[in-house]
């Protein structure tokens, strides 16, 4: 994802990065050269004149609008929902290592790895959702014991979620933490739990394929029907207004595909890395562990990520 601050007027009609432009130039060269080949013939194929009324188009613009709107809600949901659930891990995790590194009566090295185990989840979630392995982080962050016992499974967030609640089990077990404790930093756990089901509910349940099909099929047949029904009232502006119209109609179905998948890595998707990258830098900082053992710095103001 790209995080920036927003640009003055006029260099936002120039922004490329971050753009769904650049992946519909296609389409809307195609489109463009057609509504000139129109605009040359005058609307005559095969020596027959196609007029079509513009008020039809009226009709079906304002039908397609109010579909885009309630598919662009739909996907907008998804992608907010994800972002809340990573702003509960970064939450449940600040929580847990404050418990840790205040309530906890254990060994200092104890309660790093347990922070460790902290920033593991986050980066093994990232990944998971991904389809990636995100090795280099669990091997830097985990015990080899730990990363060679995560190899062959599946579910890597859920089995590193297990060490952190053995942790914890454990402490009380040596009397570190009494039973109260016990079940406050048992329930932020239950809430990482929740944390890693809403985001498989978000990455394996996608918007129904019936719905992207039918507005994809109606906004091109729409663009490329439009020409016929401007060519007698707009004369040579008729490219130049079917193009912009068909940019409007063809960049949002893009984003909308885009944005409905909010944890992959295109530029508009949710930034997963920068997110883990603060939550263990915020976390190690609360722990206090040396700067040189963190992954790297917060983001900047601008990140492809």
């Amino acid at each position: 994802m790209i995080i920036r601050q927003r640009a003055n007027w006029l260099r936002m009609l120039f922004i490329w990065e971050g753009s769904v432009l650049k992946k519909i130039t296609v389409q809307l060269s195609i489109i463009a050269v057609f509504s000139l080949v129109i605009l040359y013939f005058d609307g005559i194929i095969y020596y027959h004149k196609v007029h079509l009324n513009p008020t039809i188009f009226t009709l079906i613009g304002l039908a397609l609008a109010i579909f885009m709107g309630f598919c662009n809600t739909a996907s907008y949901d998804r992608y907010w929902e994800g972002r809340k659930l990573w702003g509960t891990l970064l939450i449940e995790c600040r929580s847990l290592t404050r418990q840790a590194s205040t309530l906890v009566n254990a060994p200092d090295e104890s309660k790093i790895a347990f922070t460790k185990m902290l920033a593991a989840f986050c980066w093994s979630l990232n990944y998971q959702l991904r389809n990636k392995s995100g090795a280099e982080h669990l091997s830097r962050l985990l015990s080899a014991e730990q990363v060679n016992y995560l190899k062959d499974k599946k579910h890597p967030p859920v089995i590193i979620l297990d060490f952190i609640g053995q942790w914890i089990s454990e402490q009380n077990k040596q009397k570190h933490i009494d039973t109260i404790m016990l079940a406050a930093m048992d329930n932020h756990l239950s809430q990482l739990s929740q944390v890693i089901g809403g985001c498989e509910r978000i990455s394996n349940t996608p918007l129904p394929f019936a719905y992207s099909v039918l507005l994809h099929r109606t906004v091109y047949f729409y663009c490329f029907w439009l020409p016929f029904g401007l060519v007698d009232s707009l004369g040579w502006m008729m490219p130049v207004i079917v193009l912009l119209i068909s940019y409007t109609f063809i960049a949002l179905d893009a984003i909308i595909y885009e944005i409905g998948e909010p944890f992959g890595e295109e530029e508009n998707d949710l930034p997963l890395n920068t997110i883990c990258r603060n939550i263990e830098y915020s976390i190690f900082e609360q722990a206090q562990i040396p700067q040189e053992l963190q992954e790297s710095k917060p983001a900047s103001a601008y990140v492809i990520d």
